[in-house]
């Protein structure tokens, strides 16, 4: 459990970038930040996922208290609405705040006067409902407590203004009330009570709320949300008060989904939530591990139930990605195996080993439930180092069982269409190295394209592509040898990329590889991609040559909990992330450091210092920073997709980042502290 104390909760320009978010294992998802406020459009109590793991709408915003005893009126609510000139007004009432917690479950806890209050929060597992248990302590005469729901009805990318607001709206028989939204007239938004009465309010839109991450990415950072009634209850004097909220959205023929509530119904769903989080942690088998144990609970946000195949997928990153081939694969590994998932990780190498076209993985699912892109020339090959992982963990005879009936003619077939061409200019050169791209597609992980402008071409043959396309020939063969197959064809092509691989990437002005080989010449920019021809399990370096791009990356690229995407050397390098689309476009892959990138970067060094004592105090002193964010800074308890190449580093894009989470628990655990059972 992670605990915020009220001295660090007073600060309100700091704490509304501090964030919270839960998930419910079908896309859907929770968040706002620690001090009660919402600071961007993908907030709110309740995103539901309604065709999981997409189409995820806004339903239910938030909740507003306010306490009333004697003449004292303790306003609760913590917000930023925009004023004249859009300059922000703050109602802020975290100044009775005094603890936030969370561990997959959150927890404010307030005290004002003579009455403490906690509000927890939950989304119950694989259910498009969140629930709300207030316990309320009252040591003074009797008081009033006021609970405003704020409502919504959007996508969750979008804003809402009072006209996209049109319900139909009445109390119903549950203690609560129901919407029907007349934009979607076949879904119903269903809220009930287990006690309070329902106070129709004069003014029903809660108009201007300010959004401050959106701000500044220079947008308005505007929205509206619904507020049609107060729920009152009165707090006897010396007692103690539970009171249980629920909401949840279904399709109208299915109402009432919710009966009324008991007190501490609430509570009930909420300490099931957290006894399966407990049993995550204990599956994992980290002992008192609390970094391992942060990641565990961190991990299973990211896992998903997709319906279109009925299987478990892995969702790139909260609050907008999707599911994307290249981040699952990379992410594989420390969200499904060093959790010991093994299920889960089976069902996901299924999802996509169906989806498998022209011998290319997915690149991503779309959030409207559209067919999937196949636009990337690495997530087939990372594919492969997923099933590698697999085997080396599981090991039995049932998974080299699995793997040779349903996943083996995959990667074969992958290997076939690399071999001899397909799509997105994707082929073997003379030399037996990978080519992929051309004109404006963008097939590697450094994918910004804005119209006609692709902001990092890497058209040619990348280094990481490559390094990949030799361990995924290495993987085959292996399986083929366990299967009692002929390897040679793999062992031949495997030895051919090898010879044209240190021929063609080493760069021996700067010790270490060229990031691309370019028709017209070679590119020398220093990037991280090369760390994968060092990590990867099967490599083709000498050691003198690994331990020459290690520490290259660590004297020109390590950026506090990240990796640089470009050295700050080169002349198109972007320290800061931040402001409009394009201006972060610019930056994305242009200096920006990466969360993800640490996992290779530490695999890597540990390998080429042989795992010393030494090496694993050092790995440790690197990931410093990683712990501390992971505790302090940004989304509390996750790890962020980027942050500022530039100190202070600050975190930016997804607040929670699946491949992030995987790979610090994965070289964590199998790397520095071994522990993996």
């Amino acid at each position: 459990m992670i605990h915020i104390p009220t001295e660090k909760l007073a600060d309100f320009e700091k704490n509304i970038r501090r964030e919270w978010t839960m998930t419910n294992g079908i896309g859907g998802y929770a968040g706002g930040s620690i001090i009660g406020a919402c600071n961007r459009t993908h907030q709110g109590y309740l995103i539901a996922s309604l065709h999981p793991p997409v189409e995820r709408y806004l339903v239910f915003s938030k909740t507003n208290e306010k306490l009333t005893q004697g003449t004292h009126v303790y306003n609760l609510e913590t917000s930023q609405h925009a004023g004249k000139g859009h300059s922000p007004i703050r109602t802020q009432g975290q100044r009775f705040l005094t603890d936030f917690s969370c561990d997959g479950t959150v927890c404010f806890s307030y005290s004002a006067g003579n009455i403490r209050m906690d509000k927890h929060l939950a989304l119950l597992r694989e259910s498009n409902t969140v629930a709300i248990s207030y316990t309320i302590t009252n040591q003074g005469e009797e008081a009033g407590l006021s609970i405003t729901p704020l409502m919504n009805f959007r996508e969750h990318s979008a804003s809402s203004a009072v006209s996209d607001l049109q319900f139909t709206c009445e109390p119903n028989t549950v203690g609560g009330f129901t919407l029907i939204p007349a934009a979607a007239p076949g879904l119903c938004i269903e809220l009930s009570c287990s006690a309070g009465r329902l106070f129709p309010r004069e003014n029903q839109y809660d108009v201007d709320m300010q959004y401050q991450t959106e701000v500044d990415n220079e947008t308005a950072g505007l929205d509206t949300h619904f507020c049609p009634y107060d729920l009152r209850f009165t707090l006897p004097a010396h007692s103690s008060t539970e009171i249980s909220l629920l909401c949840t959205v279904h399709p109208v023929q299915d109402t009432p989904v919710l009966s009324r509530p008991q007190a501490d119904t609430a509570a009930i769903e909420i300490a099931h939530v957290q006894e399966y989080y407990d049993s995550l942690k204990q599956q994992a088998g980290y002992g008192d591990d609390a970094f391992a144990n942060t990641l565990v609970v961190a991990a299973d946000q990211f896992l998903a139930r997709r319906d279109s195949t009925g299987l478990m997928t892995i969702l790139a990153g909260l609050p907008w990605f999707t599911d994307w081939g290249r981040d699952t694969m990379i992410a594989f590994s420390g969200l499904t195996l060093a959790t010991r998932r093994f299920s889960d990780a089976r069902e996901i190498l299924s999802t996509f080993a169906q989806y498998v076209h022209h011998g290319m993985v997915p690149n991503m699912f779309p959030d409207d439930g559209q067919d999937p892109l196949y636009n990337t020339a690495d997530a087939s090959l990372w594919y492969f180092y997923a099933v590698d992982a697999y085997l080396k963990v599981t090991g039995q005879p049932s998974d080299y069982d699995y793997i040779q009936r349903r996943i083996y003619p995959v990667l074969c077939e992958i290997i076939h269409a690399y071999a001899h061409g397909t799509d997105f200019s994707i082929y073997m050169d003379d030399d037996a190295l990978i080519h992929a791209g051309s004109g404006l597609d963008q097939v590697t992980w450094m994918d910004v394209r804005v119209g006609d402008w692709v902001a990092t071409p890497r058209h040619g043959k990348p280094v990481e592509i490559n390094a990949l396309w030799y361990n995924a020939l290495c993987v085959t063969a292996e399986l083929a040898e366990h299967f009692k197959e002929d390897s040679s064809v793999y062992r031949q092509l495997a030895t051919r990329v090898s010879a044209s691989f240190r021929k063609e990437f080493w760069n021996e002005k700067d010790g270490c590889l060229y990031d691309v080989i370019e028709e017209n010449g070679k590119d020398a920019s220093i990037r991280p991609n090369q760390i994968y021809a060092v990590s990867l399990p099967h490599t083709m370096l000498t050691a003198e040559q690994a331990l020459q791009v290690v520490n290259t990356v660590e004297e020109k690229l390590l950026a506090g909990p990240g990796i640089r995407s470009l050295s700050p050397e080169h002349k198109d390098y972007h320290g800061i992330y931040c402001g409009s689309l394009p201006k972060r476009d610019a930056a994305y892959h242009q200096g920006t450091a990466w969360g993800f990138l640490m996992g290779g970067f530490l695999t890597a060094y540990m390998k080429v210092h042989h795992h010393s004592p030494e090496a694993k105090k050092q790995a440790m002193v690197y990931l410093a920073p990683v712990q501390t964010h992971l505790l302090e800074e940004g989304c509390i308890g996750s790890i962020s997709e980027i942050f500022d190449g530039d100190a202070p580093h600050t975190c930016r894009g997804c607040y929670a980042q699946a491949w992030s989470v995987g790979e610090i628990l994965r070289c964590y655990t199998q790397d520095i502290q071994k522990n993996q059972k």
